[in-house]
């Protein structure tokens, strides 16, 4: 990489912080090739990105972000993942970690709080934004359905009490 190419990567790396809620370290020395592209694939179904950077572009791209608290953890072959959904990328990674030993989580941060590795563990075993968006929209829908139901139940009864009157009428009357 040449001088253009690295401040073009700090700057791309600076806008990332920017913009994301949620940057994960990771080290994943030993790794292959194909080890890599699944991994890279995992996290783009969870709508999260990956990038194995260089510590020193990395750290220059950190300062004066609110991710700069995981500095320390920048030792080693590491790289970063983020996402807009903190929950996606940290259930990503730690999957993906459950199956490959060379893969390891080191932390982490959520805006200006920094994670340690049971910390994204435990934001990993939270509902992804997805179904707590359904958990919400389930809970805003069922109170409408049951008032309709209430409101559809005396006009029912009452159609079955005139049909049993009306029932009750024919058998007089034959």
């Amino acid at each position: 990489m040449d001088r253009l190419e690295k401040r073009e990567f700090v700057a791309e790396l600076s806008s990332v912080f920017a913009e994301t809620s949620f940057v994960l370290v990771t080290r994943n020395a030993g790794l292959t090739v194909a080890e890599v592209t699944v991994l890279r694939r995992k996290m783009r179904e969870a709508g999260a990105s990956f990038k194995v950077a260089k510590n020193r572009l990395a750290l220059l791209a950190l300062q004066g972000t609110r991710f700069d608290g995981i500095a320390p953890l920048m030792k080693g072959p590491t790289a970063l993942a983020w996402s807009v959904d903190p929950v996606a990328v940290a259930k990503a990674a730690v999957d993906f970690a459950k199956t490959n030993d060379k893969f390891v989580v080191l932390g982490g941060s959520l805006g200006s709080q920094v994670l340690n590795a049971d910390g994204v563990k435990a934001l990993s075993e939270l509902p992804s934004l997805d179904s707590l968006r359904a958990k919400l929209l389930g809970l805003i829908q069922a109170p409408a359905t049951k008032v309709a139901g209430v409101l559809q139940a005396p006009a029912g009864q009452l159609a079955r009490v005139f049909a049993a009157y009306a029932d009750s009428q024919k058998s007089e009357a034959a």
